[in-house]
């Protein structure tokens, strides 16, 4: 499991922002994952996906690596963030809006008020 904590380690920390997810950006494979990537996706993010389902070693490694039990997974400069529901509710509190601007990642957010807007 080294050598997937090692490959986590070095993808959090070389991207600015990464979802750990079942499938991809463009093509995800399960709705938890669909709704983040969407999410992240509608807001111009630009993020690193891996996918978890290519990868049983980083499928299970990244469950360790944050301790935390389910996928999707998204990472901020380094610091896991949280997975489907922690994200919605960051999205929709403008949490989330107010991490980006903290870590100086750039997003529309002009689209996260539209979401906001469209959940109220």
């Amino acid at each position: 499991m080294t050598d997937a904590k090692t490959r986590i380690s070095e993808t959090v920390t070389k991207n600015d922002v990464v979802l750990y997810m079942k499938g991809t950006k463009t093509m995800p494979q399960c709705g938890f994952s669909s709704r983040v990537a969407g999410v992240l996706n509608f807001m111009g993010v630009d993020y690193a996906d891996v996918n978890v389902l290519e990868d049983a070693e980083i499928r299970q490694g990244i469950k360790d690596y944050s301790d935390w039990p389910t996928i999707p997974q998204l990472y901020v400069k380094g610091e896991f963030v949280g997975g489907c529901d922690i994200i919605t509710e960051m999205t929709l509190s403008g949490e989330l809006d107010q991490l980006f601007e903290d870590k100086g990642v750039a997003y529309n957010k002009d689209a996260a008020d539209q979401i906001r807007a469209a959940n109220s």
